[in-house]
């Protein structure tokens, strides 16, 4: 927990990007009867009854203090994809950055190894090399920026039912824009002294070692 909380409290530099990641399953839903459109002081109406259209991966990766963050929306979420849309973070995102610091979970795709999976041996060990990665601790999933991403993603354009995935990628990109022209960053207030004080429980206790 510490050591992320002092990444957090790192001063902003744009030469060493500090980028949270996050994944959040999806699934699509389709309308059975088509919805009864707005009026004048009233609302759309739409039927409790639904089509069920599978489910999708939705990866946001955010750099909280840069203002900016990257959506993209995948079939599957097996090691591949992961270590795909690591692939474009370091290729595309961040070309000219020979470090970044990767904040995310440790699922067990979330691993160097996914990598080479992915690609051959030379390509993976040259992305690899740009990433400085650190884990939230189990059960620690709330340290992770990415997941209030995830969250005003939820509020501001998820809350509905959108019937397939290509809708879905043209949703997001354009709340992905909305909130990239308007620099929308996070600032997190949560530091290593507070998490000292208000989680004591979770630290070992020590006697005091006077008389020994």
């Amino acid at each position: 927990m510490e050591d992320i909380l002092d990444i957090y409290e790192m001063s902003y530099n744009p030469a060493i990007p500090v980028v949270c990641m996050d994944e959040k399953p999806y699934q699509l839903f389709g309308e059975s009867t088509e919805p009864l459109p707005m009026r004048p002081g009233d609302t759309q109406k739409i039927d409790s009854e639904y089509i069920r259209n599978g489910t999708c991966s939705i990866f946001v990766f955010v750099e909280p203090l840069g203002g900016v963050r990257h959506v993209s929306v995948r079939k599957h979420r097996r090691a591949i994809d992961w270590a795909e849309e690591i692939k474009y973070l370091v290729d595309v995102s961040y070309p000219d950055r020979d470090k970044i610091i990767l904040v995310m979970d440790n699922l067990n795709t979330h691993a160097l190894s996914s990598l080479y999976k992915a690609f051959p041996a030379p390509e993976a060990r040259k992305i690899a090399q740009k990433l400085e990665i650190h884990y939230t601790p189990k059960h620690g999933s709330w340290l992770n920026i990415a997941e209030i991403e995830l969250n005003v993603m939820t509020r501001q354009c998820l809350s509905r039912r959108i019937e397939n995935i290509d809708l879905l990628r043209l949703e997001l990109a354009a709340w992905e824009n909305d909130r990239n022209e308007h620099t929308a960053c996070i600032q997190w207030q949560f530091t290593t002294n507070e998490a000292r004080t208000k989680l004591v429980s979770l630290y070992p206790k020590f006697g005091s070692t006077e008389g020994n």
